[in-house]
Protein backbone atom coordinates (compact mmCIF):
# COMPACT_ATOMS: atom_id res chain seq x y z
CA UNK A 1 0.00 0.00 0.00
CA UNK A 2 1.41 3.29 -0.78
CA UNK A 3 1.64 6.73 1.46
CA UNK A 4 -1.11 8.66 -0.61
CA UNK A 5 -3.74 5.70 0.40
CA UNK A 6 -2.53 5.12 4.01
CA UNK A 7 -3.14 8.41 4.47
CA UNK A 8 -6.25 8.87 2.74
CA UNK A 9 -7.75 5.70 5.22
CA UNK A 10 -5.77 7.57 8.07
CA UNK A 11 -7.97 10.80 7.50
CA UNK A 12 -11.10 8.35 6.99
CA UNK A 13 -10.49 6.90 10.42
CA UNK A 14 -9.93 9.97 11.95
CA UNK A 15 -13.58 11.41 10.54
CA UNK A 16 -15.22 8.38 11.89
CA UNK A 17 -13.83 8.67 15.14
CA UNK A 18 -14.58 12.87 15.12
CA UNK A 19 -17.83 11.78 14.32
CA UNK A 20 -18.04 9.62 17.52
CA UNK A 21 -17.74 12.43 19.41
CA UNK A 22 -13.32 12.32 20.29
CA UNK A 23 -12.40 15.68 19.71
CA UNK A 24 -8.54 14.23 20.00
CA UNK A 25 -9.37 12.93 16.10
CA UNK A 26 -9.66 16.07 15.18
CA UNK A 27 -6.46 17.86 16.58
CA UNK A 28 -4.95 14.51 14.89
CA UNK A 29 -7.04 15.42 11.16
CA UNK A 30 -5.89 19.28 11.09
CA UNK A 31 -2.70 19.26 9.69
CA UNK A 32 -3.41 16.12 7.48
CA UNK A 33 -6.26 17.66 5.68
CA UNK A 34 -5.27 21.42 5.94
CA UNK A 35 -2.32 20.95 2.89
CA UNK A 36 -5.61 19.73 0.80
CA UNK A 37 -7.71 22.36 1.40
CA UNK A 38 -5.23 24.97 0.81
CA UNK A 39 -4.69 23.67 -2.30
CA UNK A 40 -8.46 23.23 -3.11
CA UNK A 41 -8.29 27.38 -2.15
CA UNK A 42 -5.40 28.09 -4.42
CA UNK A 43 -7.55 26.50 -7.72
CA UNK A 44 -10.15 28.86 -6.57
CA UNK A 45 -7.80 32.10 -5.87
CA UNK A 46 -5.88 30.94 -8.70
CA UNK A 47 -6.18 34.33 -10.83
CA UNK A 48 -5.13 36.65 -8.38
CA UNK A 49 -1.41 37.98 -8.17
CA UNK A 50 0.81 34.95 -6.99
CA UNK A 51 2.53 36.83 -3.91
CA UNK A 52 -1.44 37.35 -2.34
CA UNK A 53 -1.13 34.08 -0.09
CA UNK A 54 -3.63 36.22 2.24
CA UNK A 55 -6.44 35.26 0.10
CA UNK A 56 -6.18 31.15 0.22
CA UNK A 57 -5.24 31.45 3.63
CA UNK A 58 -8.59 33.38 4.38
CA UNK A 59 -10.78 31.38 2.25
CA UNK A 60 -8.79 27.93 3.99
CA UNK A 61 -9.39 29.65 7.34
CA UNK A 62 -13.16 30.14 7.12
CA UNK A 63 -13.86 27.41 5.13
CA UNK A 64 -12.49 24.66 8.26
CA UNK A 65 -13.60 27.09 11.28
CA UNK A 66 -17.25 26.22 9.24
CA UNK A 67 -16.32 22.64 9.15
CA UNK A 68 -14.64 22.23 12.38
CA UNK A 69 -17.37 24.16 14.26
CA UNK A 70 -20.31 21.57 13.40
CA UNK A 71 -22.00 20.32 16.17
CA UNK A 72 -22.58 16.50 15.00
CA UNK A 73 -20.59 16.38 11.97
CA UNK A 74 -21.14 12.45 10.03
CA UNK A 75 -18.31 12.25 7.95
CA UNK A 76 -18.51 9.05 5.66
CA UNK A 77 -15.21 9.54 4.38
CA UNK A 78 -12.16 11.19 3.16
CA UNK A 79 -14.28 12.09 0.02
CA UNK A 80 -17.44 13.34 1.74
CA UNK A 81 -15.35 15.59 3.96
CA UNK A 82 -13.58 17.13 1.35
CA UNK A 83 -16.93 17.43 -0.75
CA UNK A 84 -18.67 19.20 2.42
CA UNK A 85 -14.79 21.29 2.05
CA UNK A 86 -16.06 22.46 -1.20
CA UNK A 87 -19.45 23.44 -0.80
CA UNK A 88 -18.30 25.42 1.92
CA UNK A 89 -15.89 27.17 -0.02
CA UNK A 90 -18.29 27.98 -2.95
CA UNK A 91 -21.01 29.44 -0.23
CA UNK A 92 -18.04 31.58 1.30
CA UNK A 93 -17.07 32.73 -2.19
CA UNK A 94 -20.17 33.52 -3.60
CA UNK A 95 -20.90 35.22 0.08
CA UNK A 96 -18.17 37.82 -0.28
CA UNK A 97 -18.88 37.93 -4.41
CA UNK A 98 -22.41 39.27 -3.36
CA UNK A 99 -21.29 41.63 -0.83
CA UNK A 100 -18.82 43.21 -3.25
CA UNK A 101 -21.55 43.78 -5.81
CA UNK A 102 -23.83 44.85 -3.39
CA UNK A 103 -21.35 47.29 -2.05
CA UNK A 104 -19.77 48.54 -5.41
CA UNK A 105 -23.60 49.14 -6.16
CA UNK A 106 -23.67 51.11 -3.12
CA UNK A 107 -26.28 48.99 -1.88
CA UNK A 108 -25.78 49.91 2.79
CA UNK A 109 -22.64 50.12 4.44
CA UNK A 110 -21.31 46.14 5.12
CA UNK A 111 -18.62 45.50 7.89
CA UNK A 112 -15.80 44.40 5.47
CA UNK A 113 -12.96 43.43 7.32
CA UNK A 114 -9.11 43.65 5.79
CA UNK A 115 -9.50 39.67 4.83
CA UNK A 116 -12.49 39.72 3.19
CA UNK A 117 -12.01 42.71 1.34
CA UNK A 118 -8.38 41.56 -0.41
CA UNK A 119 -10.26 38.14 -1.21
CA UNK A 120 -11.68 38.72 -4.66
CA UNK A 121 -11.30 41.04 -7.46
CA UNK A 122 -14.38 43.25 -8.73
CA UNK A 123 -14.30 40.79 -12.13
CA UNK A 124 -14.04 37.36 -10.34
CA UNK A 125 -16.62 38.72 -8.10
CA UNK A 126 -18.76 38.66 -11.01
CA UNK A 127 -17.94 35.46 -12.34
CA UNK A 128 -18.57 33.75 -9.32
CA UNK A 129 -22.30 34.83 -8.95
CA UNK A 130 -22.82 34.30 -12.56
CA UNK A 131 -21.33 30.32 -11.96
CA UNK A 132 -23.39 30.26 -9.20
CA UNK A 133 -26.47 31.00 -10.78
CA UNK A 134 -25.77 28.96 -13.39
CA UNK A 135 -25.04 26.38 -10.84
CA UNK A 136 -28.57 26.40 -9.31
CA UNK A 137 -30.12 26.39 -12.32
CA UNK A 138 -28.40 23.51 -13.82
CA UNK A 139 -29.86 22.35 -10.51
CA UNK A 140 -33.07 22.42 -11.25
CA UNK A 141 -32.21 20.94 -14.20
CA UNK A 142 -30.66 18.05 -12.74
CA UNK A 143 -29.28 18.20 -9.47
CA UNK A 144 -26.41 15.25 -9.69
CA UNK A 145 -24.93 17.25 -12.97
CA UNK A 146 -24.83 20.12 -10.62
CA UNK A 147 -23.36 18.44 -7.59
CA UNK A 148 -20.52 16.52 -9.91
CA UNK A 149 -19.14 20.05 -11.20
CA UNK A 150 -19.73 21.59 -7.50
CA UNK A 151 -17.45 18.52 -6.49
CA UNK A 152 -15.15 18.44 -9.54
CA UNK A 153 -14.85 22.24 -9.72
CA UNK A 154 -14.78 23.36 -6.05
CA UNK A 155 -13.80 20.60 -4.74
CA UNK A 156 -10.85 19.12 -6.75
CA UNK A 157 -12.08 15.26 -6.27
CA UNK A 158 -11.40 12.56 -9.17
CA UNK A 159 -13.72 11.06 -11.28
CA UNK A 160 -13.69 8.13 -8.61
CA UNK A 161 -14.01 10.38 -5.46
CA UNK A 162 -17.28 11.76 -6.70
CA UNK A 163 -18.58 8.47 -7.67
CA UNK A 164 -17.95 7.46 -4.24
CA UNK A 165 -19.52 10.49 -2.94
CA UNK A 166 -22.60 10.58 -5.09
CA UNK A 167 -22.86 6.78 -5.33
CA UNK A 168 -22.51 6.22 -9.03
CA UNK A 169 -19.81 4.59 -11.30
CA UNK A 170 -17.32 6.60 -12.22
CA UNK A 171 -18.35 6.30 -15.59
CA UNK A 172 -21.86 8.27 -15.13
CA UNK A 173 -19.33 11.02 -13.14
CA UNK A 174 -17.68 11.18 -16.39
CA UNK A 175 -21.05 11.54 -18.41
CA UNK A 176 -22.28 14.02 -16.12
CA UNK A 177 -19.11 16.03 -15.82
CA UNK A 178 -19.36 16.21 -19.85
CA UNK A 179 -22.98 17.50 -20.32
CA UNK A 180 -22.57 19.95 -17.56
CA UNK A 181 -19.46 21.20 -18.72
CA UNK A 182 -21.35 21.80 -22.46
CA UNK A 183 -24.66 23.35 -20.85
CA UNK A 184 -22.11 25.67 -18.43
CA UNK A 185 -20.42 26.99 -20.98
CA UNK A 186 -23.81 28.09 -23.22
CA UNK A 187 -25.62 29.59 -20.38
CA UNK A 188 -22.27 31.23 -19.38
CA UNK A 189 -21.09 32.73 -23.00
CA UNK A 190 -24.30 32.66 -24.66
CA UNK A 191 -25.53 30.24 -28.02
CA UNK A 192 -22.57 31.50 -29.84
Amino acid sequence: MDAASVSQQRVTELLVRWSQGDDAALAELTPLVYGELRRLAHRHMGGERPDHTLQTTALVNEAYLRLADQTNPRWQSRAHFFAVAARAMRQILVSYARSQQSQKRGGGALKVDLDEAALLSPEESKEIVDLHEALEQLSALDSRKAQVVELKYFGGLNYDEIAEVLKISPVTVRRDWKFARAWLYKELHGAA
